[in-house]
């Protein structure tokens, strides 16, 4: 897979126009984040031999994020977390949590503005502050980017490879934004869950996160393994600047 190559356009992967989270800080730990536990070594799971799914929440973290872990803590379940710089700032345990409990982080930039219609020196700066405020709250640095509202262009997928990463778009969306309503996220999300599947989510829907015990418990139910996003591309070896899955209208 490549890169598009001929212009400047920009492309939306879909067109959900999704809402940051409001920037409360909300510090409070849940009783897991205030303990000295490193990341689970989990035995790695090979998505060409089982059914994998991964589940991806946006604009977080949340001030919902602890229910959240509790949730997947419980059923041992892992997800990737796309991160928004101001939101690590206000609620940093959260995001040190995520990564002990071997959580994957991801760069979903600093104040989600649409990276189609900035100058890349923005873009840079977006994607940098958000690297550094992740790194200081959870030791890790994001190895994959999700621009705010799925749109790239040329421009996006260059400042990405400058930062060594490919840009994870969905496969499908919850609707959890829009729905706010419990039974329809879950409705929403098992219609659309498939293997290898990238479902967007987002983890400051309160309904999201009191859907999630029956979420799981059902995809689990029905022989899924519930991975981080990495574990699903991982056949398709994206390099830097590479953008999964492909929108409509860009090259092979």
């Amino acid at each position: 897979m490549s890169r598009q190559s001929n212009s400047l356009l920009a492309i939306a992967a879909v067109t959900l126009a999704l809402i940051p989270a409001p920037a409360l800080a909300d510090t409070t730990p849940t009783p897991q984040a205030g303990k000295a536990a490193t990341a689970k070594t989990a035995k790695p799971v090979d998505c060409a031999q089982v059914k994998c799914i991964a589940l991806t929440f946006d604009d977080g973290p949340g001030k919902y994020a602890g229910k959240l872990l509790d949730t997947l803590k419980k059923y041992d379940a892992k997800v990737t977390f796309f991160l928004e710089g101001q939101y690590v700032k206000s609620r940093p345990s959260y995001v040190k949590r995520m990564a002990q409990e071997g959580h994957e982080l991801g760069n979903h930039s600093y104040k989600h503005p649409k990276f189609t219609e900035i100058e890349p020196w923005a873009i840079r700066s977006e994607i940098q502050k958000t690297q550094d405020e992740i790194k200081k709250a959870a030791g890790v640095e994001p190895k994959i980017l999700r621009p705010p509202y799925g749109l790239a262009d040329l421009q996006v997928t260059e400042v990405a490879a400058e930062f060594d990463m490919p840009v994870v778009l969905w496969t499908a969306g919850s609707r959890d934004w829009d729905l706010k309503d419990v039974e329809a996220i879950k409705k929403q999300t098992l219609e659309v869950a498939a293997q290898d599947g990238i479902i967007l989510m987002h983890d400051w829907v309160k309904q999201t996160v009191e859907a999630m015990p029956s979420i799981v418990k059902t995809l689990q139910s029905r022989g899924y393994h519930l991975v981080k996003v990495s574990d699903v591309v991982k056949k398709h070896e994206l390099k830097p600047g590479d953008v999964f899955p492909l929108p409509q209208g860009w090259e092979n």
